[in-house]
């Protein structure tokens, strides 16, 4: 007689063997009908899973994220059986629930279009109204492996014959379409009703680009249709903060083929880089670090003592010269150990804090290369601190309340955070790894800081914090680390004298904040929309003239505002007011100075805002105060 205990911490016995959703119907039929699987001592399951001993149970509903998770996994089953259905020569390979959906690779002779996608969404709105029953069943290796060749699904059996002989598999049916999968799945295909299909892309069996290419079609699914209908907004609103956009219709940058992953700042964007590198670089000074430069090119020898030549391999860029062999830098680390090596460091001379605006560059693939978010060539807001144990707690303290002032000014205030602790392999005594641990760990409790724990997660090396932005459309973009190192500053033989004249080994913390400019300005394009804050914007003011007679009196605004600083253009030409303001606009510039007859005859200027605000009117002088303000305070 199996006794149940339910996340309230109530108890139900049942005479019998009892399935999850029978468990359900007990309870109440509201909830029996919203029942999409279980988690049975804090595994998820399918509802028809019996429990025949003692267990915890949690019902698992729309409601839960799990159960969004059993939704997108089902409707990616669903998304096949369409196919199959309309297209029965199709194979099926593998279909994963992804971030906000799903995806089904398939194998056809022809290219899906976008009306097969319509009808493939129109078929399983059809195979949804049908509220197919969905079951599950095992079958040995060597069986399914000859089920599915019988039914021409050769990916599929490949897939198979790769997985261990003594493991049998599960398979769920629903109708005449069986795959390959470990569940759970929703009870039956009417649970699936709010869904749309989004596009197809190709992908490479197996993700090898000697294989033949498979067509990717992807669908989001949600437990209601105001969830969709809220994606979809999110979607079409990042659609315009598009970065790759704004930075061609801004004049910002440009990328192309003769250069993949690799940026063409344009005067403009170069600006706005420029600003960002000298704030961090403003911030650096003030908070004791010392700017250095190492190499571009370094021989192959440090790489291979490093690590990194065997752990990047092919995503290094190399060259040969006399006889040797070098590569172009993938990260800095290594060389600022070379700097820290110059000349005998005592105990007293930690921490030193070494920064580099580091350029480095990654032979990514170029399937993946994205805009300014994923590059070949990239500067980092590099630093590294060597330090003793005993001063890590206090140099993650310092950095978080640095990183903090950094995100801030940039408009930043949803900061995720995590920590990720040693892995089954790695590097060092445990009693290092639970002093570094420790140290994260206060570092963030002594702030009252939220964070997420991340076991085993862990560098080989060394524990880490992760900092993620979250921003206006709810996007997550990690930027932010400090990581503890205990290997490299050894394999590299940095040391320092202790309080005992014995030579030790310095802590290294990995450090950064922006993570790259290039990706940081890209979020920062899109979460802006082009809209820059003051401070940032490559041009602040333009002013306007109505007509020709106004044109002394701009310039002369020109020359005062110029002389205090503000970057400010004029617009003189001999076109309508309306016509040049809605330029302008589009320009994402943050003012708009109109002078007609009146700002003449009164020695003022009238100010509109980007977003077409009519601000007032002001003298010069009190224009100038309100800009020098306004870009002081970062607004």
């Amino acid at each position: 007689m199996p006794v149940i205990t339910l996340p309230d911490g109530s108890q139900r016995e049942y005479e019998q063997a009892i399935s999850v959703m029978e468990v359900a119907q007990s309870i109440g039929s509201g909830l029996a009908k919203a029942t999409l699987a279980g988690c049975v001592n804090n595994e998820l399951v399918d509802a028809s899973t019996l429990i025949d001993a003692n267990a915890t149970l949690q019902i698992i509903t729309a409601k839960d994220n799990e159960g969004l998770e059993v939704i997108r996994h089902s409707s990616a089953h669903l998304l096949a059986q369409a196919v199959k259905q309309l297209f029965p020569k199709a194979q099926v390979t593998i279909g994963p629930v992804i971030e906000n959906g799903f995806f089904y690779d398939f194998s056809y002779e022809r290219h899906f279009t976008p009306d097969d996608l319509k009808n493939i969404e129109k078929k399983m709105q059809q195979l949804v109204a049908e509220n197919i029953e969905i079951s599950r069943s095992l079958l040995s290796r060597d069986e399914a492996v000859k089920f599915f060749k019988d039914q021409g699904e050769d990916y599929k059996a490949e897939i198979i014959a790769s997985i261990p002989a003594d493991e049998n598999l599960s398979l769920y049916q629903q109708g005449s379409f069986t795959d390959l999968c470990r569940g759970p799945h929703v009870p039956s295909t009417g649970k699936l009703k709010v869904f749309k299909l989004m596009k197809i892309a190709g992908a490479y069996w197996r993700g090898n680009s000697d294989n033949e290419m498979l067509q990717r079609i992807y669908g989001t699914a949600w437990a209601n249709k105001k969830d969709l209908k809220d994606y979809l907004h999110r979607l079409e609103e990042a659609e315009k903060r598009d970065h790759r956009k704004l930075g061609k219709s801004l004049d910002l940058f440009h990328t192309q083929e003769e250069a993949p992953g690799m940026v063409f700042w344009h005067e403009k964007g170069w600006f706005i880089y420029q600003q960002v590198e000298q704030y961090i670089r403003e911030k650096l000074r003030v908070n004791g670090y010392g700017e250095i430069k190492t190499p571009q090119v370094v021989d192959r020898v440090l790489w291979e003592k490093s690590g990194h030549w065997d752990k990047f391999g092919e995503m290094i860029f190399t060259t040969h010269s006399e006889h040797r062999d070098y590569a172009i830098k993938p990260m800095n680390c290594p060389c600022h150990v070379q700097v820290y090596n110059q000349g005998l460091k005592s105990y007293r001379d930690l921490p030193i804090r070494l920064a580099e605006f580091g350029s480095c560059h990654r032979n990514e693939p170029s399937g993946t290369l994205h805009g300014l978010m994923r590059v070949r060539n990239f500067v980092q807001d590099d630093a590294h601190i060597f330090c003793t144990e005993d001063q890590i707690q206090q140099e993650v303290s310092t950095f978080i309340d640095l990183l903090f002032e950094v995100y801030t000014d940039f408009g930043f205030d949803n900061i995720i955070i995590k920590l990720s602790t040693r892995p089954e392999n790695r590097v060092g005594d445990d009693s290092v790894w639970d002093k570094a641990e420790n140290a994260l760990e206060l570092a963030l409790n002594n702030k009252n800081l939220d964070w997420d724990l991340q076991p085993g997660e862990g560098a080989f090396y060394g524990p880490k914090i992760e900092f993620s932005l979250k921003d206006c459309l709810g996007r997550v973009w990690q930027c932010g680390t400090i990581q503890v190192d205990f290997s490299m500053p050894e394999r590299l033989d940095a040391t320092y004298i202790d309080e005992k004249s014995h030579r030790k080994t310095p802590v290294m913390l990995h450090r950064a904040i922006l993570g790259s400019l290039e990706r940081f300005i890209g979020i920062l394009i899109e979460e802006h929309a082009g809209f820059f804050p003051l401070w940032l914007s490559p041009v602040q003011i333009v002013i306007l003239n109505i007509a020709s007679r106004h044109q002394e009196y701009v310039e002369k605004i020109y020359t005062e505002l110029k002389k205090q600083g503000v970057r400010i253009k004029i617009d003189l030409r001999n076109e309508k007011i309306g016509f040049k303001i809605r330029e302008h606009s589009m320009q994402r510039i943050p003012y708009l100075g109109i002078i007609g007859d009146k700002e003449l005859e009164n020695n003022t200027i009238t100010l509109r805002s980007q977003k077409g605000d009519n601000l007032g009117s002001f003298s010069i002088d009190e224009l100038v105060l309100k800009l020098k303000q306004q870009i002081e305070s970062r607004q």
